[in-house]
Order: C-alpha cells, then sequence, then structure tokens
C-alpha cells in the first residue's frame, strides 16, 4: 500500500549551476574504464591481459571470493592497460574502443516468463550483478541470498542532482522489464521511493511495484533514508537496493539480448559554462567531456558525482560505475582576507551564521575548502539536525572509533552507509571525516560479525 512521508530534518544545499533540460552526445570517449575502487570490500581478479580483444559484455575481472560476480566490458575493443597500485592493487582496467561495436549474445525474454534462478543467471553472466547492493552495509549483494524486499529510489535530492524524469524518459518500457526482473528475485515487494513533484511522471506509470512519496529536503532521496521508513534493516535482516540506471540496464538486456550501457548522465556546477545533460557511455573518458565547457577562471576541483559523496578526479579521469552527474567547482585553494569575519551576503551556511539566511531562495557558488582543521569531536546535537532517520549519529560514530561491536548494532549500524551521513559531514564544525570513519565500523562490522 502506498505511503507518503513528510520528513523535517534534513538540509538542500543551493548550489548554482544546475544542469537545463537541454540533451547533447558527448564527444566519443577515448577510452573506458572500470574501477575495482568503485566497489567496497571488492578483491578483483583479472580475466584479461594487456592487448586482449573483448567484446562488449566480456568479463574485465571477477570477484575473489564470489567468481559468479564478474565485471564486463561495457564496449568491444582492446583493453589498452592495467593499472595499479601499492601493492600491484587494480585500480582501473582500461579499454580502447572499436568504432565498430560487436556484442555479446544474451537471451532476449519477458522476465516474466524465466525463472529466478534463469533471471538471476542472466544478469550475473552480463556483468549487471554489480549494480544491485545489500543492505546492511552498502556492498555487493550475494547471489545466494532471497532478499526481503528490494528498494529503488527513483529521484535524487543532492545538491544539483539530476532530473531523472528527464534522463529516463524514454527508457519506460526498459524500466517496466527492469522491475518485472527483479520482482522476481524477492519473495517480498520491489519498492520504489518518488517525490510529490513525480506523480504522473514515468516512475510512478511503473506495475508490479509498491510506490511512495517523500517530501523534505536532502537525503529525502537517498534510498537508506526510505528504507529506513518503510521497512527498517535489524539484525539477520537483508534488503537489496538497485539504482535507476541499473534496472534500467536490466530491462535493456532482456530485451534487446545485448548489454547496452549508454547513460545520461549531467554536467553541473557553478564551473560549468552551460550546464546540461550529454548522453555518453558507462566508464566513460571525461577528457573530451569536460574539453571547453568550464569556464578555466578558477582553479577547479572535477567529482564524478555529487559534491557530499562524489569522488575527486582527473580531467583526464572516467566516469564512476554508479555516478549520474559530474560536478565542476571552484578549488577553494585561494586566500579570503578576514573571510570568517565578513557579513556573508555570497556564503551558504547550514547553521545560518551568515547574512544570506535572509535569502532563502539565493543560490551560492560554494568551493571545496575546508574553511578550518580537525577539531575535537564535541557533542553538540548537530547531527540531528540532518539526519531523517532515528539514529544518534554522534553516539553511533564514536562506537565506530571506540569498536564497540555492541553498541555499534544497538545505534543502527545495519541502517547507514556514507551518503547517509554526508550532511552531517558537511555541516560538523569540528571537520570530522564522518563518511571515512562509518566505513571503518562497516569494515569492523563485517570482519567481525559476517
Amino acid at each position: 500500500m502506498s505511503k507518503h512521508f513528510k520528513l523535517k530534518r534534513g538540509l538542500d544545499i543551493r548550489l548554482k549551476g544546475a544542469a537545463e533540460p537541454l540533451l547533447k552526445d558527448a564527444p566519443a570517449p577515448r577510452t573506458i574504464a572500470l574501477k575495482p575502487t568503485d566497489f567496497f570490500g571488492l578483491t578483483p581478479k583479472l580475466s584479461v591481459k594487456a592487448d586482449t580483444r573483448v567484446k562488449a559484455g566480456d568479463a574485465l575481472f571477477f570477484d575473489k571470493y564470489h567468481p559468479e560476480i564478474i565485471f564486463t566490458s561495457p564496449v568491444s575493443g582492446t583493453v589498452n592497460a592495467i593499472n595499479r597500485g601499492e601493492r600491484r592493487k587494480i585500480l582501473e582496467v582500461v579499454v580502447e574502443p572499436d568504432r565498430e561495436q560487436e556484442f555479446r549474445t544474451f537471451t532476449a525474454a519477458d522476465p516474466l516468463t524465466l525463472t529466478r534462478e534463469e533471471i538471476k543467471k542472466q544478469i550475473l553472466a552480463s556483468g549487471l550483478w554489480p549494480f544491485v547492493k545489500q543492505r546492511p552495509y552498502g556492498i555487493l549483494a550475494r547471489p545466494e541470498d532471497t532478499p526481503g524486499h528490494i528498494f529503488i529510489s527513483g529521484f535524487d535530492s543532492s545538491p544539483l542532482a539530476p532530473d531523472y524524469e528527464f534522463i529516463f524518459k524514454d527508457d519506460r518500457e526498459a524500466l517496466q522489464q527492469g522491475i518485472n526482473a527483479l520482482s522476481k528475485l524477492t519473495d517480498g515487494s520491489v519498492y520504489v521511493g518518488l517525490s510529490p513533484a513525480q506523480k504522473n511522471g514515468i516512475f510512478a506509470s511503473l506495475n508490479n511495484v509498491v510506490i511512495n512519496t517523500f517530501e523534505g529536503p536532502h537525503p529525502a532521496g537517498n534510498v537508506g533514508v526510505q528504507i529506513h521508513h518503510v521497512s527498517p534493516v535489524f539484525k539477520g535482516d537483508v534488503v537489496w537496493t538497485v539504482s535507476p540506471q541499473g534496472v534500467v540496464y536490466m530491462g535493456r538486456l532482456f530485451r534487446e539480448g545485448r548489454l547496452n550501457l549508454s547513460k545520461i548522465i549531467a554536467l553541473t556546477g557553478p564551473e560549468v559554462k552551460k550546464p546540461h545533460y550529454y548522453k555518453t557511455i558507462q566508464g566513460a573518458e571525461l577528457t573530451d567531456l569536460l574539453s571547453n565547457t568550464t569556464k578555466k577562471e578558477n582553479h577547479e576541483r572535477v567529482i564524478s558525482g555529487n559534491v557530499l559523496t562524489g569522488t575527486k578526479t582527473d580531467p583526464d579521469d572516467h566516469l564512476g560505475f554508479f555516478d549520474q552527474m559530474v560536478t565542476v567547482i571552484p578549488e577553494g585553494d585561494d586566500y579570503e582576507l578576514l573571510g570568517w569575519a565578513l557579513p556573508g551576503n555570497d556564503k551558504f551556511s547550514a547553521s545560518n551564521t551568515f547574512l544570506s539566511r535572509l535569502f532563502p531562495k539565493k543560490e551560492y557558488v560554494l568551493n571545496a575548502n575546508l574553511h578550518g582543521g580537525e577539531r575535537a569531536f564535541v557533542m553538540t546535537g548537530q547531527y540531528e539536525k540532518f539526519l531523517p532517520m532515528d539514529i544518534l549519529p554522534v553516539y553511533l560514530l564514536k562506537a565506530v572509533i571506540t569498536n564497540d561491536i555492541d553498541r555499534m548494532e544497538q545505534l543502527g549500524i545495519y541502517e547507514v552507509v556514507e551518503e547517509d551521513l554526508a550532511l552531517c559531514e558537511y555541516a560538523d564544525t569540528s571537520k570530522i571525516k564522518v563518511q571515512q570513519i562509518l566505513r571503518e565500523g562497516i569494515h569492523a562490522m563485517i570482519k567481525e560479525v559476517g
């Protein structure tokens, strides 16, 4: 049964540079990369060597501890490089695309006519399984599990978030086919969370789902927040989450019988000349996309993802696996005379410190400057204003720091991942690395509890 949730806690960070509803084709990428570092806890084992020829859908690497989970090439071409870091850790597998694409073939069929095992087998073989995450922990789902429910957030509430209704307006049938496939993988329901503005959109017209609406500031669009209000995760529970893009890819797989990983992303941020949408492909190189599109007036920071949870990247790097946007903001490494003492008409503050609080609809140019260093972690009641969940985040983080497993369980570590506490990190006057601490706690839980 559909429900409406009105969330009061949270914060909308009003940045300049939202993408206009204009779609262009991005330049054909010179290289495509798949990064094992995009998947927490993954130990990759290579399936290819440098100079290997691959088709779109051929395996590049797989999970050492779950070899059935493979990661496939989005394009046909030649493995250009296998880049490694310390201790020969695999950082990325780079493929140079062919001009004419070749595809590995899969079964084109209506998922509703297939068995659970047939659907699971095809998703695994295509390399689309990594789009399926599990809660608790936000890690790759285990194929042998049967989730209580599957959750999909049909909107993004983060700063400068792309409009999913615009991005997926031509993918309604693929969305439905993907939903049909996922509905066969759970004994429970497939839940889709929407904003009130989407009541007449493409997500609202989907079948075989339970639709709930979430009204309020960010992080209302976070799937973890939606899970918390619909069906909280307790010890021993397993639910799965899938991004809308992952659902579309699965739908295309069953409709077309091949791996079609083209996607639409938003190029946003105050340093972008004309923010709008680009059609590109999974893992595309950003070099040509960013060429002549940014202002170059300041030292710029390029972020694959949003400003709260995205990854700082170089302009010649590649789009992150789960990212639906690229954000470009000023680095903020210039000196500002008496910056802390000025009235701050042009500064956004989570605590309403500046005069900008008098202009609630104004948009701002924010940079990556921390405005100070890390300080003592004190009890302030600050975090609770930004987390619309019945969790005490400060106590949880202190339990993580002291490695108190029992307290972490009692305080809700099964329900949260980094994105859920990202606003707490943004607003924290002590500059605590909240997301890093939380991930360390999750790693400890996996190691000790499993």
